[in-house]
């Protein structure tokens, strides 16, 4: 017995087409006020058929049609050679779903099902569709058609499902000649109603249903299991498919130093001088990159990536890698400056220890807009200094210096900060932020990066 399979297509089409001509008015005198009366006009399915003159009559042989009205039909169906491609085309798409909770009527963060859709090349068609306007006099006439005629230059576009794996969906409305009466000379004894005949035409898609296939078998991987915590990783929910997952290859962390990347053993904690504003050294390790890159592939050097994730940058810095030809332990990293973080302050002309040096001592003589991050506090309320003055001002602030009353004063006050901020030195043009709940100025996006916190895009 054949499978029964009807989808409504054609129709779907036609009401969306019928909506155009939806919600239209034309005046119907005025008001004892002067303003004009509008009344809604009705459209509906029919040809001029039989059945519906009988229906536009109300049954009756006494009754005229009423109008003003709206009538459409379909006046051809071809199918359109030009748009034809492959016709054993099959497109498959995996679709995954979250986990719908009834009780609180929301989607939760693990997967619910998932699903394979094997969509068949649909067959492409013209829908040629007449339109007619009943109207009672040339105004009525007037009025509609100067509503309607601009909405179609050259087309208007139209979606007979909101499904976005419905791959046919979307048509195109095109004018195909217009017919502005319906009377001919001479007219004779009756009186018919005129009839404005608009004829259009839609480019659409006829497909057939598609195979759904329900993926049953697997519902949970877990990727990079590490230090016997098995038993903890397949308990926990968060690794369904559906969530983020990090993978991270034997779980090395991963140290940047300037633009040099470098590979941190999993077990040997390790912590860099990172609170401090000078480079430090790089640790002597035995991870070498090739043997670990070599698992995944070739690399492509000045193409392949890796991304880094930052607890206090909202997107992921990218940036393209290159063997290091003197080191293997080391990648050139060259970051892509469009995902560093925006500098939210002013840049600073150095980094200074306002103890040691100072204006005219170490330093260029006070210049309007000069600014320092400085790293030791300095001054207080009841004492002034030689090189600064009356400044008054705590380690981690930044100074500047103002040309209209000479003196030093605080731009940034670190201790009455309450957001992440970031600057750049301008002597060795490197960015630093400043977090509150650290207290100091770090390296905005240099350091180490833990388990999970970078990703290799081969």
């Amino acid at each position: 017995m054949a499978q029964f399979f009807y989808d409504n297509q054609i129709r779907r089409f036609l009401i969306q087409f019928a909506k155009i001509f939806s919600n239209w008015s034309v005046t119907k005198g005025n008001d004892p006020n002067g303003n004009p009366i509008l009344m809604r006009v009705p459209i509906m399915y029919g040809d001029q058929s039989r059945q519906a003159a009988t229906i536009l009559a109300n049954n009756s042989a006494s009754n005229l049609p009423s109008a003003p009205m709206i009538t459409y039909y379909i006046s051809g169906l071809e199918y359109d050679q030009k748009r034809t491609q492959d016709p054993w085309f099959v497109d498959k798409i995996n679709v995954r779903q979250r986990s719908y909770n009834s009780d609180t009527q929301s989607y939760e963060t693990t997967q619910g099902q998932a699903f394979t859709i094997e969509r068949l090349m649909p067959v492409p068609y013209t829908l040629r569709v007449t339109v007619d306007f009943w109207t009672t006099n040339y105004q009525q006439k007037l009025e509609i058609f100067e509503q309607l005629a601009t909405l179609f230059n050259p087309a208007l576009e139209i979606q007979s499902t909101d499904n976005y794996v419905d791959w046919t969906s979307l048509s195109v409305v095109f004018q195909d000649g217009i017919t502005f009466s319906s009377r001919t000379i001479p007219q004779g004894t009756s009186n018919p109603i005129d009839i404005l005949t608009w004829k259009f035409y839609m480019p659409i898609w006829i497909s057939t249903s598609s195979k759904l296939k329900k993926m049953g078998v697997i519902e949970k991987i877990i990727a990079s299991i590490f230090k016997g915590q098995a038993l903890q990783d397949i308990q926990n929910e968060d690794l369904l498919l559906g969530t983020r997952q990090k993978i991270t290859p034997y779980g090395y962390k991963l140290l940047l130093l300037s633009n040099q990347l470098q590979l941190l053993p999993a077990d040997e904690p390790f912590f860099p001088s990172n609170e401090s504003l000078a480079i430090p050294d790089n640790p002597n390790t035995n991870l070498y990159w090739s043997a670990l890159l070599n698992v995944y592939g070739a690399i492509k050097p000045g193409i392949s990536q890796i991304w880094l994730q930052n607890p206090y940058i909202d997107h992921d810095i990218v940036g393209t890698i290159v063997p290091d030809p003197n080191d293997d332990r080391f990648l050139i990293y060259n970051i892509d400056p469009d995902t560093l973080p925006q500098n939210t302050l002013a840049p600073v002309n150095s980094i200074i220890n306002p103890q040691m040096t100072g204006p005219n001592a170490g330093l260029p003589g006070p210049m309007p807009g000069v600014r320092y991050l400085i790293v030791e506090s300095i001054g207080s309320n009841d004492s002034t200094t030689v090189a600064w003055g009356g400044l008054v001002a705590n380690a981690n602030d930044i100074i500047e210096y103002n040309a209209n009353t000479m003196q030093w004063y605080v731009a940034f006050d670190s201790q009455a900060s309450t957001s992440v901020d970031f600057v750049t030195n301008l002597t060795t043009n490197m960015q630093y932020r400043y977090a509150p709940n650290e207290g100091f100025w770090m390296k905005s996006y240099e350091g180490w990066y833990d388990q999970g916190d970078y990703s290799i895009v081969i």
